[in-house]
């Protein structure tokens, strides 16, 4: 089928950027921002998005709908979009882009068919293409086809197979190594401080450790506003590794330091507003207060 119209639910940073690219390349791109917030309204506007009063109307004008959102959003806006479909009985192709489990997606899957839809399994590994190279698109599923005609048009597409699960397999993988190593990293670097040697650790690192050292101060300060997009991602992580026979407890971890991050001062910042010069040790001394000041809580709790 030929695609003009791509919805897209919803113009965050990811989602507005994929949508900005597209338009330049003369796709016609909607959204329905029914409940959004300013910021969304804004991006969207800034993208040059449709705005479409109801997901029912959305779901009639597009002939491709992408979900990219927060993955604990994921599964109740494709109910959504289902519901629509059976009301309008258009059956959209719907790819779910978003960063969650192989079991999470089969079970939109479930919901987008059994309302007549075609769908498309998806994990994006990549930056928003406003801010560089072309984020990539792995797909799976029997209409991926769909999704493809997107390719090369400020996205890469890349097929990989019929099976449901295995694009958002690849990048639950992916998300593991890339958002599980900074929290491994604020975590040390929490734990350095706490004992008060953090100039010591900082030293050594510049001698036998420079590479990380310079990820830790180029990426550390930037995540707190998007921290607590990430506690479920990196749980839907721990979720696939379980139903593997591999230890979800790495993931679990992760979780919980960006749960610390998202209740940091920083958390307050967008990503278009980030500090991006604070330094790291700044962003650690502020998880190291929460933690001291949860013991406290915990303490007298106790007494």
């Amino acid at each position: 089928m030929a695609v003009h119209t791509v919805a897209i639910l919803s113009p965050g940073d990811m989602g507005a950027g994929v949508g900005y690219a597209l338009g330049q390349n003369e796709f016609d791109i909607i959204t329905c921002l029914r409940g959004r917030s300013d910021r969304t309204r804004r991006l969207s506007g800034d993208a040059h998005f449709r705005d479409i009063p109801t997901l029912g109307l959305l779901v009639e004008q597009a002939d491709l709908i992408l979900s990219i959102l927060v993955p604990s959003q994921a599964v109740s806006v494709a109910e959504q979009v289902a519901e629509a479909m059976r009301a309008t009985s258009k059956h959209s192709v719907y790819a779910d882009c978003n960063a969650i489990s192989p079991q999470t997606t089969r079970q939109i899957e479930s919901i987008i068919t059994g309302a007549g839809g075609q769908y498309v399994d998806g994990g994006i590994i990549g930056g928003s293409p406003t801010r560089g190279a072309p984020p990539r698109f792995y797909v799976s599923g029997k209409h991926t086809d769909v999704v493809s005609e997107l390719d090369g048009k400020g996205i890469t597409v890349k097929p990989i197979g019929e099976e449901i699960g295995r694009g958002s397999g690849i990048k639950m993988c992916y998300a593991a190594l890339t958002k599980g190593t900074s929290t491994l990293q604020i975590a040390l670097l929490s734990a350095a401080e706490s004992m008060n040697l953090t100039d010591e650790l900082v030293a050594e690192f510049e001698f036998s450790q420079p590479a990380a050292l310079m990820q830790m101060n180029d990426g550390i300060s930037r995540l707190p506003p998007s921290a607590h997009r990430w506690v479920g991602e990196m749980e839907e992580i721990a979720s696939t590794f379980e139903s593997l026979g591999i230890t979800p407890s790495f993931h679990q971890g992760a979780a919980e330091i960006y749960r610390l991050l998202s209740g940091t001062p920083y958390a307050a910042e967008t990503p278009e507003t980030v500090d991006k010069d604070r330094p790291t040790n700044d962003t650690i001394r502020a998880v190291v207060d929460l933690v001291k000041s949860d013991l406290s809580a915990g303490e007298q709790a106790a007494d």
